[in-house]
């Protein structure tokens, strides 16, 4: 009888102890279960909470985000030359953002403003304006048809171009492209295309330097892609002045739009130079340029309050500061008195000159 009672007894103790057991073993599983199930849930809820503070943030400055990072998408990955000269930190009385600017009276040859500019720097696709000087003065027939090839794609910076290769155009056609909207593969094609070739095109645009005294100036291509393509202010105004005794160019470089047939296409090229569609300016030539080893370039011969003007600027430090700068000195010539040369000027407090 007692052996029993002491079975019965010993049977319930383990069921006691089994059911605790098995207790303790769910309570240490299920547990931290759930507190790593809290834990999810309170990081869920602060980054609801985060997202929803970020979205707050982005429609309250949203604007000032989007500048940021315009801004931050214009500043040039690579330095230009004139940048990495220093040129930048010379100080004009105009505030001009470009580091090398020139103005001189084209029929008195008076230099009415200077700026760095015996700087030999890159010029960009102001080489353009003597590849169609020498075209032009070659008296080429313009109706001949030339086939964009693949020795015409830019390798050197790798510009686009809706000009395919293949593509048919006359060479009258090429030359308004290149001039105009500074078409590369345009260019480069016109100077391929040159009886002899390349090497005997690009020979001419150095002799043609020479010829009228740009003695700073040097050219290996006829697009301004590479950056060896370089010369100074003072040359570039004498390529200015030369070039605008030729009416083709003048035509050319100031045509505000042109329309090309490209098999069943009509391509619409507008100018690189918003100015020639402003009617307070009178543009007699002009032509634009940019790589980054250059910067923003401009030549242009203008007429100021009855005054001829050729104005050079290069290395600009943004795409709409060269504009900025042309209207700075056309308000600056134009505040001279009729028949006040700049010497008189200068004395008057004046500062027209900052050539370092």
């Amino acid at each position: 009888m007692y052996c029993s009672h002491q079975t019965a007894f010993g049977k319930i103790l383990r069921r006691i102890l089994f059911f605790f057991g098995l207790t303790a073993f769910v309570l240490a599983v299920s547990l931290p279960q759930a507190e790593a199930a809290q834990r999810k849930r309170h990081v869920v809820k602060i980054s609801k909470s985060t997202i929803v503070a970020k979205r707050k943030v982005s429609k309250t400055f949203g604007v000032v985000k989007r500048k940021s990072v315009l801004r931050a998408e214009a500043v040039p990955l690579r330095l230009s030359f004139g940048q990495i000269a220093g040129l930048h930190g010379a100080h004009d009385s105009l505030d001009l953002k470009s580091s090398v600017a020139l103005v001189i009276d084209q029929d008195t040859s008076e230099v009415l403003f200077s700026k760095n500019d015996k700087a030999v720097l890159p010029i960009a696709s102001l080489t353009k304006l003597m590849t169609g000087l020498v075209l032009s003065e070659a008296r080429l027939p313009m109706n001949e048809i030339i086939t964009i090839s693949q020795a015409d794609v830019d390798t050197e910076k790798g510009s686009s171009s809706r000009l395919r290769v293949g593509t048919e155009l006359s060479r009258g056609e090429l030359l308004h492209l290149a001039l105009m909207s500074s078409e590369n593969r345009a260019a480069h094609a016109l100077g391929r295309s040159y009886p002899g070739g390349l090497p005997v095109f690009v020979g001419l645009m150095n002799a043609k330097a020479r010829l009228i005294g740009m003695n700073d100036t040097n050219y290996v291509e006829p697009t301004g892609l590479s950056s060896k393509n370089q010369s100074s202010a003072r040359d570039l105004a004498k390529l200015v002045n030369v070039a605008y005794g030729d009416p083709i160019l003048r035509e050319l470089t100031t045509s505000p739009a042109h329309q090309v047939a490209v098999g069943n296409q009509t391509l619409q090229y507008n100018n690189t130079n918003r100015l020639v569609k402003n009617p307070s300016w009178d543009i007699g030539l002009q032509k634009t340029g940019y790589i980054t080893e250059a910067g923003q370039c401009l030549v242009m011969q203008v007429k100021v309050a009855g005054r001829k003007v050729i104005m050079v600027f290069l290395d600009s430090a943004g795409k709409l500061s060269r504009l900025g700068d042309a209207e700075r000195v056309r308000r600056w010539v134009e505040s001279i008195p009729a028949g006040t040369s700049t010497l008189a000027a200068a004395v008057k407090g004046e500062r027209i000159s900052s050539s370092h």
